[in-house]
């Protein structure tokens, strides 16, 4: 560390990036990435556009948004595509969260919540997640505070009903509730239907997973219009051309390939419960997931010596 970084950030812990190995020996599983390659009409649309790098990209990301709101039901106006959907959560922490307004998750969930609040010094809270490692419901219910959710949770794949997620959105009125769904398109109900409903719900998502997109780096946040102006005020304040040209062109091209991207899903759900019934039957313990990867444990074998002699062969 240089003698002329902050204070303020001197302490800080940064998030540690899932393991990218060099070679193609290995059967990657860390970072929960789609095993399918894009559609055709994906690269195709990505290759046009990359005749026209010389100029900058749309910052309203119109085509993008048009087909997105298509899809959903949405107004355009509820909508905000961003540079993966870590981007529109570092946004949403810094736009809604400060020292007067902490910020509630769950203890074991994604890794970059933490590091969201420490970076922009914003005070949080860790719930404990329940002995069989669901998010206790009960424990979010008017707690009085910003809260974030990954809806089904990471790493434990295991979801809230909506039913779940529409009593807390509704038990805490004053306060921004974030539902991360990552990992919806997996099986889970989405809370994007709840937005109408409710001006304090933030529903944040990614192309990076079931949409074989992660290296393209496209996320996307949908709420009411007002809290999307806000969002949009921090963005146009950081980086209003955050979506690049051939990431918008592909990121349009695979929400009107819906079907390709939505069968790839299916064959990933079916995937999942044989390696669940094939684990279980091995002995192990498996949460039932509701994501693109499995939780499990051996009642045999240390985790970390389990993986690096998986990594070995």
């Amino acid at each position: 560390m240089s003698r002329f970084f902050t204070e303020r950030l001197s302490k800080l812990e940064a998030y540690t990036p899932g393991e990218q190995p060099k070679d193609m020996k290995y059967i990657k599983l860390n970072t929960n990435e789609s095993p399918f390659a894009p559609s055709e009409s994906v690269i195709a649309a990505a290759e046009r556009e990359a005749h026209r790098l010389m100029l900058y990209s749309d910052p309203e990301c119109t085509p993008l948004v048009s087909a997105f709101s298509e899809l959903y039901g949405i107004d355009k106006s509820e909508l905000i595509m961003t540079n993966g959907s870590d981007e529109v959560l570092n946004f949403a922490f810094m736009a809604f969260s400060d020292t007067s307004c902490p910020i509630v998750f769950p203890d074991i969930t994604y890794g970059f919540y933490p590091v969201f609040a420490r970076l922009n010094g914003i005070p949080y809270e860790e719930i404990p997640l329940s002995e069989d490692f669901s998010v206790n419901p009960e424990d979010y219910i008017g707690i009085g505070k910003n809260i974030v959710i990954a809806n089904p949770n990471a790493p434990t794949g295991i979801v809230l009903s909506l039913a779940d997620i529409e009593r807390i959105v509704a038990s805490n009125p004053d306060n921004v509730v974030i539902i991360d769904e990552a990992y919806v398109d997996f099986g889970a109900e989405s809370a994007v239907a709840l937005v109408p409903k409710y001006p304090n719900l933030l529903v944040t998502g990614t192309f990076s997973k079931s949409r074989s997109l992660a290296g393209a780096r496209l996320g996307f946040g949908i709420a009411q219009r007002e809290l999307i102006a806000d969002l949009n005020t921090i963005k146009y304040s950081t980086n209003p051309y955050n979506v690049n040209r051939m990431t918008m062109a592909a990121g349009e091209a695979a929400i009107r390939d819906n079907a390709y991207y939505m069968n790839n899903c299916k064959t990933v759900m079916e995937n999942r419960e044989y390696t669940r019934e094939r684990l279980l039957a091995l002995g192990f313990r498996v949460l039932p997931s509701v994501a693109n990867f499995l939780f499990a444990e051996s009642p045999d074998v240390d985790g970390e010596k389990l993986y690096l002699e998986l990594r070995r062969r």
